[in-house]
């Protein structure tokens, strides 16, 4: 299977679920590129322009964000978003490569990207990460935190709150990895309120390869996929 091909199937199942779920509005497809070749991301965002779909990818780790930035780079209007855990000391190399930042889970963090993104007079898009699941093994804020790491971003001249993220719960469970969803979307719909926004104002990340249909049956904007389009990580030392 080629990576556009993939792109395709997982476009299908998109459109499928929406059609099943009543979900009017597009979701857009975000290609988890962790381990991939600058070749192989610059190939998949090719392919995502091509198709007139947003050319949007996301890394877990800075470096392989900064290793394929030139590649991706390269497709008028690319995206780049970091999608795993952000430390203090890849701060700065994160704003060098990435548009936003997926995985805002603390007031600490929320404050050095402040600073930082200040320095380099830019204004930096998050969405707050969140642990709807419970599970130990996840990041994310605990749902209690959301209300005031909400007013932190608000506060934070550099930041601006483009919406929420979260790792659905790990089961075959459907019920209850859509509640974990599902409480995701409470969350924002809260947070709206409280800033009087539009919902749709702030989008949702949430859903991977196994459960994007789940996700987007709790309204999902954007599904993270990465193994149903490159196939299995390639395999490490």
């Amino acid at each position: 299977m080629t990576v556009a091909e993939g792109i395709d199937r997982v476009r299908e199942r998109i459109d499928a679920a929406r059609s099943r779920y009543g979900h009017a509005d597009d979701v857009t497809l975000e290609l988890a590129a962790k381990t991939r070749t600058p070749e192989t991301c610059r190939e998949a965002a090719r392919a995502l322009a091509e198709r007139g779909l947003p050319v949007v990818l996301g890394h877990n780790r800075v470096q392989e964000a900064l290793s394929t930035a030139p590649a991706i780079r390269e497709v008028p209007a690319a995206s780049i978003h970091l999608i795993g855990p952000l430390q203090k000391n890849k701060i700065n190399h994160a704003l060098n490569c990435v548009d936003l930042v997926e995985t805002v889970a603390s007031r600490e963090l929320v404050e050095e990207l402040d600073i930082r993104a200040s320095r380099n007079c830019m204004k930096l898009q998050v969405f707050l990460q969140v642990n709807t699941s419970g599970e130990a093994s996840k990041h994310g804020c605990s749902p209690e935190d959301v209300p005031s790491l909400v007013e932190a971003v608000e506060l934070s001249p550099s930041l601006r709150l483009e919406g929420f993220m979260t790792v659905g719960l790990r089961s075959d469970d459907e019920a209850a990895v859509r509640r974990s969803y599902m409480r995701l979307r409470e969350l924002r719909d809260d947070a709206a309120e409280r800033l009087a926004v539009a919902e749709s104002d702030l989008q949702l990340s949430m859903g991977m390869s196994q459960d994007l249909e789940w996700a987007i049956a709790e309204g999902a904007t954007v599904v993270r996929v990465g193994t149903a389009i490159f196939g299995p990580r390639p395999a490490i030392g």
